[in-house]
């Protein structure tokens, strides 16, 4: 792999990141209804379950999991009826759940978030695909220990994914944060976090890839 190539890979990384999907729906969601602290830790469970997937991409499970449909089905459903609970659960959830200030007071409330991120980013198959697509076009099957080269991509992806879904979490709970001032919007806020959970489960489940 020469030097020309990985920066392409970077930039490729970079946007792909950068497009709007169930992860950064999910982190949005969380920043809107609950704060910064929320989405940052959303964005630290998602990176802890791209690692799943880099390692997948290494021993070959992605392709397996391509390679099968009732593989890539199970898992698909799986992920979209966690999505599902999720929304069911915040919408049934009490207000002050997500009160100003105390969604994330607590660390057992944010290992909740980091446990919902992760498993939100480990049961979507097209986050495997991603890898299984995207990491071996940048390969050079040529050059000793291809594995080490499809870790030294994943690991890229995790860099740049992380510290960027830090900066969208940040700058969007800047932008919100009158609004969860709002006892009334916040109620609403939290009936929306709880009905974007259920539509990405949804969607998930009704889409073909």
């Amino acid at each position: 792999m020469t030097l020309h190539s990985y920066l392409l890979f970077v930039a490729a990384a970079f946007a792909l990141v950068l497009l709007p999907g169930p992860n950064m729906m999910y982190m949005l969601g969380r920043c809107l209804a609950q704060g910064r602290r929320a989405g940052i830790i959303s964005a630290l469970g998602f990176n802890l379950g791209g690692y799943v997937h880099i390692t997948a991409a290494v021993v070959g499970l992605s392709a397996i999991l391509a390679a099968s449909a009732t593989a890539f089905t199970v898992i698909k459903w799986l992920g979209a009826a966690y999505l599902v609970y999720l929304g069911v659960s915040a919408l049934c959830s009490s207000p002050e759940a997500l009160a100003p200030g105390e969604a994330c007071a607590d660390a057992r409330r944010g290992r909740t978030i980091l446990w919902q991120a992760f498993l939100s980013d480990v049961l979507n198959p097209k986050v495997a695909l991603f890898f299984l697509a995207l990491l071996p076009q940048f390969v050079n099957r040529d050059a000793p220990h291809p594995a080490l080269q499809i870790l030294l991509l994943g690991l890229t992806v995790s860099v740049i994914g992380l510290p960027t879904n830090i900066v969208i979490a940040c700058c969007a709970a800047r932008i919100t944060r009158g609004l969860r001032g709002n006892a009334a919007i916040a109620l609403w806020m939290r009936r929306g976090l709880g009905a974007l959970f259920i539509a990405l489960g949804l969607r998930i489940a009704v889409e073909r890839v």
